[in-house]
């Protein structure tokens, strides 16, 4: 049994499908987890959620930015964004059933011992233990009959900070930004999401770090996804980042877990 993690999917089917063919995968033996962002700017976003959903036993994910918006945006709490390619989702039939299933699905996921997954990574002043203590508060709101009022209010970048003395909506709304938007710290333990720029290719004017440089290190090896233009390159051997620009005309990264080997599949012509 092999147990593979795919980088963001964002509607690219297609290359996804090359993929479990190269390796193949099969739903009896072998398990698939993404780190997120299933749909959203590629062209087959409805194949890939409905490819999620219909094989639940063996493939799955945990939460993404673009997942949780699209939750809003089936609720009617947002509007789908000018570049998504959402049109076969929004006129779906399993539509509100996949609204249910994506609230289900975890911000965080250990997959063995020593391998945690969650979309943007791990705020780096949590431990792994507190972050999936921080995850399951989230996964618990969003579980709730009134989880409708938490997705209105989630959009903000506020508070930037964390504070375990936070509650409510500012305290999940923290949480979802850390593991789904996270991408550059202040060494004050700030969050900044407006950067989304390869901080290999800048030189620093101010003091901000991608995340995973104020990463203390653990006993578990994370992966992510969420940040295109690292390109795979962390500068570490315990934090793998799997998002590899595929929707951007570049490469989908498939991870084996059981033997540590990476797969890769270009992008598709339109």
């Amino acid at each position: 049994m092999a147990t593979y993690v795919v980088g963001d999917i964002q509607g690219c089917y297609r290359e996804l499908m090359a993929l479990l063919e190269t390796v193949g995968f099969s739903h009896k033996t072998d398990q698939l987890w993404c780190v997120g962002d299933i749909v959203a700017r590629g062209p087959d976003s409805a194949d890939a959620i409905r490819f999620f959903y219909e094989n639940e036993h063996s493939v799955h994910t945990v939460l993404g930015n673009h997942d949780l918006n699209l939750v809003a945006v089936l609720l009617g709490h947002r509007e789908a964004k000018r570049n998504d390619k959402l049109s076969g989702i929004l006129t779906a039939s399993e539509k509100l059933d996949w609204v249910d299933w994506l609230r289900s699905q975890p911000l965080m996921q250990q997959l063995n011992p020593s391998t945690v997954i969650s979309h943007a990574g791990i705020y780096p002043w949590w431990s792994v233990e507190e972050a999936q203590t921080y995850a399951d508060e989230v996964s618990a709101v969003l579980n709730n009959n009134d989880f409708e009022d938490f997705i209105k209010s989630m959009f903000s970048n506020k508070p930037s900070k964390w504070d375990s003395s936070l509650s409510g909506f500012d305290r999940y709304r923290f949480i979802v930004n850390a593991f789904t938007r996270m991408r550059y710290c202040h060494p004050n333990a700030e969050l900044d999401l407006t950067r989304k720029d390869d901080p290999n290719q800048h030189s620093s004017q101010d003091d901000l770090q991608p995340w995973f440089n104020f990463w203390s290190g653990s006993d578990y090896r994370l992966l992510f996804g969420h940040w295109a233009a690292l390109m795979g390159n962390t500068h570490r051997q315990d934090i793998l980042a799997l998002d590899t620009g595929c929707v951007w005309g570049q490469y989908m990264t498939l991870y084996d877990l059981s033997n540590d080997k990476f797969y890769y599949q270009n992008a598709f012509s339109a």
